[in-house]
């Protein structure tokens, strides 16, 4: 976090990682957080079990979301994500690994079989991180990454989570998260490798 130890941004800079500011943003436990409705009535958001036949797409997706960041909507589609499942087919062994171990639980706003939107919160005790929330950027701007969100922190509340929290991509983004009751408390501090 940026503000704990300020310091440590121009350490990590001068190893030659780039370092990405991201809100780091908390629910308050006592906030209500309601089923939301994505803006098409024939998307259903719902909690991925082992054989859900889009939990393919599910995990394809945010792969998308993320290589065209933002809330705007975007170029990649039905054909990108049909590619994006064959292309990362071996994610769904892993994460069903962590799903059986109750370490992740996956929402997906589907429709017609296929994950348009997705997400992931990561529930330890009774704490949970909400993960790679991503919308295919061609279906963004009808509320699906809403309804997964607020999907994935009913589930995390029914384990007994108390505490839920995520890293938004940037401030157009947080202010999405914002809609349902986050807050933003800290600045995250993210390190890759140079491209």
């Amino acid at each position: 976090m940026a503000e704990t130890t300020p310091a440590l941004r121009a350490v990590v800079e001068e190893s030659g990682l780039v370092v990405h500011e991201h809100p780091l943003m908390v629910l308050d436990p006592t906030t209500s957080v309601s089923t939301v409705a994505g803006t098409d009535e024939d998307v259903s958001v719902r909690i991925m079990d082992l054989d859900d036949p889009a939990l393919p797409s599910a995990l394809a997706v945010p792969h998308l979301a993320f290589a065209e960041p933002g809330t705007g909507i975007g170029l990649a589609g039905a054909a990108e994500l049909a590619e994006a499942v064959r292309e990362h087919g071996g994610d769904v062994d892993h994460v069903a690994a962590r799903i059986r171990a109750g370490l992740t639980v996956v929402s997906a706003a589907v429709k017609d079989g296929t994950a348009l939107c997705a997400g992931q919160h990561q529930p330890i005790g009774t704490v949970s991180e909400v993960v790679g929330v991503g919308t295919l950027p061609a279906a963004r701007r009808r509320g699906f990454g809403l309804a997964v969100t607020a999907a994935l922190v009913t589930d995390a509340r029914s384990r007994g989570v108390e505490t839920v929290f995520l890293s938004a991509g940037d401030e157009d983004v947080a202010g999405i998260y914002a809609r349902l009751g986050f807050r933003r408390i800290a600045t995250a501090l993210i390190a890759e490798p140079a491209e």
